[in-house]
C-alpha cells in the first residue's frame, strides 16, 4: 500500500474562552474604578468613607489565582512523573468537527459508502492523539499517571486480552477514557470470511456494551489490516471510523509512518499495553518518551473523540 502524506483541511477554531474572561473582567474592573473615583470627588456623604473593592476585580484575582496554582500543580506533576517540561495544554477542539475522509491510498471498493479510514485528523491546531491498543499490560501506575497529567487517551481493547481484568478498564473509563473496539481475538482480518469478521467486530461491541454500558463507534483492525469486507462488517455493526495511525511509541524509542519522521497537525500516535516482557521499559516509561517528543515539538496531546 503506498503511503502519502494525507491533505490538510481548515478546521473552525474556537477563540481561547480565558483570555476573553480576562479581557471582560479587566474591562468591568477599570470602569468600577472610574465610578469609584467619582464618588470620591463630590457625591454627598462620601467623605470619610472607605473604598470598596470592585467584585469585578475580585474575579479577576481569582481567575489568576487559580490559574497560577493550576500551572504550578502540572509542573509539580511532570517533575513527579520524570517529565522535563509540563505537557501543554490542548487547545479548545473545533465548534464544528472535521470532515473526516479516508486517506489517499487506503481506500477499498465503495469507500464512499463505508467508513472512513485515516491517520491523521483534518486540522490547524497543534494537536496530535495518543492511542493505545489491545489490553495486555494493566498498569495501576499508567492510570495515576495519566490522571495526574490530565493526558487524553483512547483505548481500543481486545476481549481475550481485557477479560483476565475487566475491572482495569472499568476504572481507566472511570477516569474519562473512551473503550473502543480492536475485536475479540485480535486476528488478521482479511484472512477471514465476511461472517468471521463480523464475528470478531461485533463480537466485541457486544463485550464493551456489556461491561461498560456502550457501543464504541471506532474501531482499529488489528495490524492495521483490511479488506472490503472488514469495513462493511464494521459498518455492519455500528462502527462509524476507522482510525489507523501515523507514528508508533514505544517505550525507548519512536518509529514513524510519514517520510519526513516527524509530527503534524492532527497525527494519530499508536503505542500497546505493554511492559518490560515485551519493551525496555514500563507503560510510564513509554508516555515519557512520547510526551518528551509531543512536547519538545510544540504539540499538545488532545482527546481524540472531541475531533470526531
Amino acid at each position: 500500500m503506498r503511503l502519502v502524506r494525507q491533505k490538510e483541511y481548515s478546521a473552525v477554531r474556537r477563540k481561547g474562552r480565558p483570555a476573553a474572561a480576562v479581557a471582560v473582567l479587566t474591562a468591568a474592573a477599570i470602569a468600577s474604578g472610574c465610578a469609584s473615583e467619582g464618588d470620591r470627588s463630590g457625591a454627598p456623604g462620601a467623605r470619610g468613607r472607605q473604598a470598596l473593592r470592585a467584585p469585578a476585580a475580585d474575579a479577576l484575582d481569582l481567575y489568576a489565582h487559580r490559574l497560577h496554582g493550576a500551572q504550578a500543580a502540572r509542573a509539580a506533576a511532570a517533575k513527579r512523573w520524570g517529565l522535563a517540561d509540563p505537557p501543554l495544554q490542548a487547545p479548545e477542539p473545533p465548534r464544528t468537527k472535521p470532515r473526516i475522509r479516508t486517506r489517499d491510498g487506503f481506500e477499498v471498493a465503495g469507500q464512499s459508502r463505508l467508513p472512513p479510514v485515516f491517520t491523521t485528523v483534518p486540522t490547524r491546531q497543534k494537536v496530535v492523539f495518543l492511542t493505545i491498543d489491545d489490553g495486555d499490560e494493566k498498569d495501576p501506575a499508567l492510570l495515576r499517571m495519566m490522571s495526574d497529567l490530565k493526558i487524553p487517551y483512547t483505548a481500543f481493547l481486545s476481549d481475550y486480552l481485557v477479560k483476565k481484568d475487566y475491572g482495569y478498564f472499568k476504572e481507566m473509563q472511570d477516569r474519562g477514557v473512551a473503550l473502543n473496539n480492536h475485536t475479540l481475538h485480535h486476528p488478521y482480518l482479511p484472512g477471514l470470511s465476511y461472517e468471521d469478521q463480523r464475528h470478531e467486530i461485533c463480537g466485541m461491541q457486544d463485550v464493551i456494551e456489556k461491561r461498560y454500558g456502550k457501543r464504541p463507534e471506532l474501531f482499529r483492525p488489528p495490524y492495521g489490516n483490511y479488506n472490503r469486507d472488514t469495513l462493511r462488517a464494521a459498518r455492519s455493526c455500528g462502527i462509524k471510523a476507522v482510525p489507523l495511525w501515523a507514528s508508533e511509541a514505544f517505550a525507548d524509542h519512536m518509529e514513524w509512518r510519514e517520510w519526513d519522521k516527524d509530527l503534524h497537525p492532527g497525527d494519530i500516535i499508536l503505542t500497546h499495553f505493554r511492559g518490560r516482557e515485551d519493551w525496555k521499559g514500563t507503560m510510564p516509561d513509554m508516555v515519557r518518551q512520547v510526551m518528551e517528543t509531543v512536547t519538545d515539538k510544540g504539540y499538545a496531546v488532545a482527546r481524540l473523540e472531541d475531533y470526531l
